[in-house]
Parts: C-alpha cells; structure tokens; sequence
C-alpha cells in the first residue's frame, strides 16, 4: 500500500515541471485549453482492487475498472488568493469487477435476499459451457467534499493543484453480466440485478493531484464492500480506486 502510494504522488508531481507560474492572469485560455468556468465537470477512469480479501475473491486487474463523473463548485476559503478552496459536488460512480476463474456472484441460498456467495460459472451452467462474457457492477449516487490547495494563488485556472477530501456514496444498482454458449440452449444473455449484500452506503478518503485540465487520483473506501456476513466467504474487503481524470470546465 506505501508502496502504491509513493508511485502515485511520484507521478502525480511530474507534470508541475511544466505548469507555467505567472503572476499575472491572462485573459486567454490556460495551457490545457479549457473554459475558464468557475466549476468543474471532471471524466475518471481508473482501476479497482479490493483489500482485505480472502484469496479466493481474487479480480482480475484490467477489466476490473471504474468510470466516474463528477461536477464540482470551488468555494472560496480563507479569502482571495489563500489558495485553499473548497469543492462541494454531486456525480455518480461505477465500479466493474471481473473475478478470476470464471466466478461470479449468485444470492446465497441460505441466508436469502441482499446476500451472495461467489461460484464457479461451470457449477451454474454445466461443464460445457462457453464463456462469453462475465462481470459485476455496482452503481453509486456520490458527494464529494474537497479541500483544494492551488500553488499559483493568483491565477487557480493556471495552477497546479493537490486535493485532499471525502466521499459518500449510496449504492442505486448492482447486477451481474453473463453470456455463454451451450449445445443445449445456445446462446444466451444473463443480467442479474439486485443488491448481493452490498452496503447501502460508501465512504471514501480521497487525493488528487495535476493540473485544471488532468489529474491523477485515489480513492479508499473506509468501510466493507458487503453488509456484515453478507457477502461471500463473509469477506470484509474494501474497495480501492484509482487512475486518471480529465476535467472539462
């Protein structure tokens, strides 16, 4: 996890080297060639992996992927020029999973609805079966809170910026995406949606670091993906998300 961490910060550094730091606001675009609009309507892409784990709710890395937007209003604080500014906003988040093995998530008999437990896709739909297709999804509503420290305190929309804030998130789907083929039934297309044990709610520690126009960025879920004994193997992982993020306005 340090590991990670410094790598992230590392990267995350390297384009200052080539931000401009005048003192003078100009009357033009910024270098990225966005709208000087006093808000922010930001694209992230990035990756999931899950911590605290057992090993057999291993995911698959790249296919394992988030896609996030978020539209965000800075606040001044402090007063002009302070350079802190605060970043209330409303967006939505969705989290893919592809677990290894051909696995997946199915309601747990024995505890019932808002439960799952993770099976091999070959015990579902026979031996025989071809897999076409096979991933998770949830789907969150979320609210981040941001404290955003600009290093040009007299031109925002010309600065290189870290980010340090919060999340909360509540879950409005989650549905499994299965396609496979047999000899038997042919082709066909399974989509599952229903709550698996997932939480309702989500909160995350989150850091940002670029420019007004590409950043790079780091979620930490604080508390487990799945309801307490609810999930499969009754797992208490907790997600992790990270990647790159283009911002618009």
């Amino acid at each position: 996890m340090k590991k990670l961490f410094l790598l992230f910060l590392a990267c995350a550094l390297i384009p200052q080297l080539s931000i401009s730091q005048e003192t003078e606001p100009k009357v033009k675009l910024p270098v990225s060639g966005r709208p000087n609009i006093p808000s922010d309507l930001s694209f992230e892409f990035g990756f999931n992996q899950l911590n605290n784990r057992p090993a057999d709710l291993t995911t698959r890395f790249i296919t394992s992927r988030t896609f996030n937007v978020f539209y965000q209003v800075p606040i001044q604080l402090f007063g002009e020029g302070s350079g802190f500014t605060f970043n209330p906003g409303i967006g939505i988040a969705t989290d893919k999973l592809e677990f290894k093995g051909n696995k997946n998530l199915f309601i747990n008999p024995t505890l019932g609805a808002e439960s799952s437990s993770l099976l091999n896709l070959s015990d579902v739909y026979g031996s025989t079966a071809v897999i076409n297709k096979n991933n998770f999804s949830a789907n969150y509503f979320e609210v981040p809170l941001d404290i955003r420290y600009h290093l040009n305190k007299s031109n925002y929309s010309r600065s290189f910026r870290f980010t340090l804030g919060g999340k909360v998130g509540f879950l409005y789907n989650a549905h499994t995406k299965i396609a496979y083929e047999t000899a038997a039934v042919g082709s066909k297309k399974i989509k599952d949606s229903q709550n698996f044990g997932l939480e309702k709610f989500r909160y995350a520690v989150s850091f940002k670091a670029g420019t007004p126009g590409f950043y790079m960025w780091m979620n930490y879920y604080i508390n487990s993906m799945f309801q307490p004994g609810r999930g499969p193997f009754a797992t208490e992982a907790t997600p992790l998300t990270f990647g790159i993020a283009f911002t618009v306005f």
